[in-house]
């Protein structure tokens, strides 16, 4: 339903429940029922209105219903207002309704979707954060899947977004990489003795390893880094190893077509005065205490949902990990997002409520909910009918570039978006591969292809499509194709709203299966040419608005298959 449509039938029933119920507090919610036959538009308002109006639902709903008709605005985009069940509303819009969204998208093309209705937020999204440390996991294809996403559609909101990577650069890891390659310089080898116990053991440590010994130089970051190929200097080890691994890691998220705005350093935060500052300032307010030679934060008094309180400085000086990312969500508030979302595995459930709790204690104004998280859950990848656990070149795990190298990053972004964050997902290679209606990315970009071939076959017409009659548009499944158009603005802000990215690609899976049912149905190419060339209109808004849907995904709309 298109947002100016909804917004005048929401404003239509509020002032009929207003003459009916008066001063009723009722938040009018408009749906697409579940089942097709029960009409276009659902509400619940009168389920809503009864009990406060002691009134019996279907009564009232009926009393609605009468009044919505009798009025000559409602005539004129309603065609019936019926009751449903206990008192459900359900509504059918009359067809000239349906048939303004072809105008509407054959007017705003690629921006057909968008809005302005966030254009004075300023959003920041942090995702794939990954450590230095190793190449890019299925994990994080992920989360750069989800992240990128979810900034598309602030950014058709017309939101201010800004994609940062917050790279965990100092720390225990760090050492551990260093101590590893170190090791392989020397001629250790993982199955050694001698070998770091918490080493990394993958084929990419001995790749860093002949690169320093052969004192390569290398671009991350902006900066050349030339190794000494001095295996007993562990400093010069640590920086050449995090510097190989950035520009690695860089290339994955290329291969991705991924680019953040910011790579911001957790060392930075120390160098800075940032991590310390973070200290006095929630010492000043009364918020930590020292016990057993540990300065610990009051989690617990900050009303932010921690179980008990939290060690913020060990007693041999370290900070706690969770201590730096205060400072980090302290830095996001002050540099003005007032909306910030962590895009992290689920691993990580245990630090939201202690950075939450920290940022209370800064006293700074910040809610209690800030940041949001969206914690997602492992992926299994499966190939040949088979888990694949190994990658050779990580040495533990499948990387972002075996996915993107196998099935290609459209399929990966497709596939890693269309289910809940919070639920495990299998990765099925084969599917990801085939070319058949079950794989849903090749189901969506067939259709897109197939309206391509479609109107290069119609070349002669596609320059009228403007004058297409679209009233002739009256056939079932043009109508169900025209609803399922209405819709994508309304997804659109729903999906960022929720931060649920999935909700688009059940969408888009919806779109092209109700124009394949369409195409099917009805002979497009007709003898009458004012009937093909409403139909190739028709044909024409689909695969705008496809191509728009895929464009959010960060997927892309083929001409060709």
């Amino acid at each position: 339903m298109l947002p100016e449509l909804q917004e005048k039938l929401t404003r239509l029933i509020q002032e009929t429940i207003n003459k009916i119920v008066p001063d009723n507090q009722a938040q009018i919610k408009l749906e697409r029922p579940k089942q097709a036959s029960h009409g276009d538009i659902a509400t619940n308002i009168a389920m809503q209105l009864a009990k406060p109006a002691k009134r019996n639902p279907r009564e009232l709903a009926q009393e609605i219903c009468d009044a919505l008709i009798d009025n000559p605005e409602a005539q004129n985009i309603l065609a019936t207002a019926e009751i449903a069940g206990p008192g459900f509303i359900n509504f059918r819009l009359k067809p000239e309704t349906l048939w303004a969204v072809i105008e509407k998208i054959a007017a705003e093309k690629e921006q057909y979707g968008h809005s302005k209705g966030q254009a004075d937020q300023k959003v920041m999204v942090e995702f794939v954060s990954a450590n230095p440390t190793g190449p890019l996991h299925v994990g994080h294809a992920r989360q750069a899947a989800l992240g990128d996403c979810i900034c598309r559609l602030f950014a058709a909101n017309g939101a201010e977004v800004h994609r940062e990577f917050y790279y965990n650069d100092a720390g225990n890891q760090i050492n551990a990489l260093a101590l590893s390659v170190q090791a392989r310089a020397q001629g250790i080898d993982p199955d050694d003795a001698n070998y770091p116990e918490d080493g990394y053991r993958g084929d990419y440590i001995l790749d860093i390893a002949n690169d320093f010994m052969a004192q390569k130089t290398i671009l991350a970051d902006g900066q050349e880094i030339t190794a000494s190929g001095d295996s007993d200097n562990l400093s010069d080890i640590r920086r050449f190893a995090v510097a190989y691994l950035r520009r690695e890691q860089d290339l994955d998220l290329q291969a991705f077509n991924l680019i953040f705005d910011e790579y911001y350093l957790e060392s930075s935060l120390y160098t800075d005065g940032k991590v310390e500052e973070t200290v006095q300032t929630l010492t000043d307010n009364g918020h930590v205490y020292e016990k057993d030679g540990a300065l610990w934060l009051k989690t617990t008094e900050l009303n932010t949902g921690d179980d008990k309180d939290r060690v913020m400085r060990k007693s041999d000086g370290s900070y706690t990990y969770f201590l730096p990312d205060v400072a980090y969500h302290r830095s996001k508030w002050e540099r003005g997002y007032k909306q910030a979302i962590n895009i992290q595995g689920s691993d990580h459930h245990g630090t939201v409520a202690r950075v939450r709790a920290g940022l209370q204690g800064l006293e700074l104004g910040i809610p209690k909910d800030y940041p949001d998280y969206i914690l997602h859950k492992m992926v299994r990848v499966m190939r040949d009918g088979e888990e694949v656990k190994i990658s050779k070149r990580a040495g533990s795990y499948v990387t972002m570039r075996d996915l993107i190298d196998w099935v290609g990053q459209d399929a990966v972004r497709f596939f890693l978006i269309q289910r809940r964050a919070d639920t495990e997902f299998t990765f099925d290679v084969d599917l990801a591969l085939s070319k058949s209606e079950e794989n849903p990315v090749f189901y969506v970009q067939y259709a897109h292809a197939r309206i391509c071939k479609l109107l290069m076959d119609s070349a002669n017409l596609t320059a009228r499509l403007h004058e297409a009659n679209t009233s002739l548009l009256t056939a079932p499944s043009e109508l169900t194709l025209l609803k399922r158009l209405s819709e994508l603005p309304n997804l659109i802000e729903m999906a960022a709203r929720e931060l649920s990215p999935h909700h688009l690609v059940f969408w888009l899976i919806d779109c092209a299966a109700d124009f394949h049912s369409w195409y099917n149905a009805e002979r497009i190419m007709v003898d009458d040419e004012e009937l093909k060339l409403a139909r190739l209109s028709l044909a024409n808004a689909t695969r705008q608005v496809i191509a728009n849907g895929l464009d959010l995904l960060g997927v892309s709309a083929p001409q060709r298959m």
